[in-house]
């Protein structure tokens, strides 16, 4: 018999647009609260992310809200990005549009950086909250496989706050400093996670993810038995670990 605590991951509610607002706003205050807690030899520490320290992980966050801000900026950062993708060894629009973001805050203190983030971020929530559903409808996405083509909503409920999510792990892990993790805040993140990469391969499995965070889930009958903690389970899906058995089907995050 299945322990009720086991979740089908099909019974998991997906995160809607007023949901993921109120999700951003705390992940918000939890990326602030991350930057304030490092010391200043944090900065320069190496992180997973290829060729970014602590510090260009900072800017291009910082740098991705002042254009979840304003459209004008958001088409700015894409048109000057566009040639630096090939420059980084990006594939995509969007490597060209982070080079932006870290470029033009390289020399950015980390004092102007937090002082940037918290001036810009009510902008960027009120931005996307007020983003009309007719536009959050369109298709406009080509997302990397197994994602493919996805509403604009996909980035701007979700997309954007996995990426804030997922980078402040990157600048706790590189900087040593404690990770503020909890069921209600990042285990919501992370269940919506799962569904998602769920629905990318369609393969049994159970699945338990361990940590304050972590949670029980299962697809179907069988499949591979998976124990791992919750926040290295989205590290691999993401690419940034070695990944074994089903765990080699990848979700961008």
């Amino acid at each position: 018999m299945t322990s009720p605590t086991n979740t089908d991951v099909a019974a998991i509610p997906r995160i809607k647009h007023h949901e993921a607002m109120q999700i951003t706003a705390v992940e918000n205050g939890k990326f602030a609260a991350a930057l304030r807690a490092l010391r200043t030899s944090d900065w320069g520490k190496p992180t997973a992310c290829q060729l970014w320290d602590v510090h260009a992980v900072a800017a291009h966050i910082v740098g991705s809200a002042a254009g979840q801000a304003s459209p004008r900026e958001f088409v700015r950062q894409v048109r000057k990005g566009k040639p630096l993708v090939a420059e980084v060894g990006g594939q995509y629009w969007w490597d060209g549009m982070n080079e932006v973001h870290v470029r033009e805050r390289a020399t950015s203190s980390p004092e102007e950086l937090i002082a940037e983030w918290d001036a810009i971020v009510p902008k960027a929530l009120k931005s996307r909250t007020t983003l009309p559903r007719l536009i959050a409808k369109l298709p406009l996405l080509n997302l990397p496989a197994p994602v493919g083509r996805q509403p604009v909503g996909y980035l701007f409920d979700v997309g954007f706050t996995r990426d804030v999510w997922m980078h402040r792990v990157d600048i706790a892990r590189a900087a040593g400093t404690e990770l503020d993790v909890d069921a209600e805040h990042d285990g919501r993140l992370i269940a919506d996670i799962v569904a998602e990469w769920a629905g990318t391969h369609g393969l049994p499995f159970n699945l338990t993810l361990t940590g304050p965070a972590g949670g029980s889930y299962r697809a179907g009958d069988g499949g591979e038995a998976i124990e791992i903690d919750a926040i290295e389970f989205c590290s691999i899906l993401s690419g940034r670990g070695e990944a074994t058995g089903l765990l080699n089907h990848p979700l961008p995050l």
